[in-house]
């Protein structure tokens, strides 16, 4: 009799999680990969991107950035999407307003954006490649899209969140001082970067080494942000930087979109989560 009883009442402790592991994977994954996509959706919408043609309808954002402490570098921007169009930078130092425009025959993004963008898109090609219609067979299916679709918004959220470290060669080169017309003077160097949701702008004003400098000549490396003092050669010639100015503005966007991506994160924890809960019974079992 013992042996019927147990053999009665264990049947549902059995059935019960199996069927709400069914119903995991039938109903609340598709649920919660819906609720992904439209908040993916909304993150992409903040990344205006114009299309051929079709420029004339974004709307133009003017940003201000401003040293608030000293008031040695002032800079008004013009964007179009995420494409600089038009800069005005005065230096209080020397008073000169220096009035640059990025060059209408080639276009110059922040990349930063651009590559956030790009992974959000692909975040949402894999979340709509499993349509309401795709049947989830095991939770390790599951784990294996939501690694996939966190490791693009993982990518994304680092993009803004952590600016590129270039040497001031590499800068000097780069295709951001090959963009003004007229051209950046040969004593100045500038760079622009996205820090979280700040757009951040960077003037470094340069004085040329004696050409028998040699002591005390130490390159600098690679760095987001260089200090006074910092050398480097460029073409045979020696150059320290002499004075920095760095300003910012809040992008209000850039920190809608930071959002995003954290619901987005908590979204695919939360789901793992709850695949995880069953694996203890099944190991991903498929029914």
């Amino acid at each position: 009799m013992l042996y019927l009883v147990l053999s009665c009442n264990s049947s549902p402790l059995v059935q019960m999680p199996e069927e709400e592991f069914n119903w995991l994977l039938k109903e609340e994954v598709h649920a919660v990969l819906k609720q992904l996509q439209d908040v993916l959706k909304e993150a992409s919408r903040r990344f205006c991107m114009p299309s051929p043609g079709l420029e004339s309808q974004l709307k133009q954002e003017n940003f201000i950035l401003g040293s608030s402490t000293y008031g040695t570098l002032r800079c008004c921007l013009f964007m179009l999407g995420f494409s600089p169009q038009d800069i005005n930078l005065k230096i209080a130092k020397s008073s000169q307003v220096l009035h640059f425009q990025f060059r209408e025959d080639k276009q110059w993004k922040l990349q930063q954006i651009q590559d956030a963008r790009n992974h959000v898109n692909q975040a949402l090609q894999l979340l709509s490649s499993r349509d309401e219609t795709y049947h989830f067979k095991t939770g390790a299916e599951v784990n294996k899209l939501m690694d996939a679709v966190m490791l693009q918004l993982t990518r994304a959220r680092n993009r803004l969140t952590t600016p590129a470290s270039m040497t001031l060669p590499e800068l000097a080169t780069s295709g951001l001082m090959k963009m003004f017309t007229p051209p950046m003077p040969g004593d100045a160097m500038i760079n622009f970067y996205i820090n979280l949701s700040k757009l951040c702008l960077t003037v470094y004003q340069l004085h040329v080494l004696p050409p028998n400098t040699t002591k005390n000549f130490r390159p600098a490396g690679s760095s987001v942000l260089h200090n006074p003092g910092a050398m480097f050669e460029l073409n045979n010639n020696r150059f320290e930087v002499s004075h920095v100015h760095k300003v910012e503005c809040v992008v209000p966007w850039l920190n809608d979109t930071l959002v995003f991506f954290t619901i987005s994160l908590q979204l695919c924890q939360q789901l793992k989560d709850k695949i995880s809960v069953f694996s203890s019974f099944w190991n991903y079992r498929p029914f």
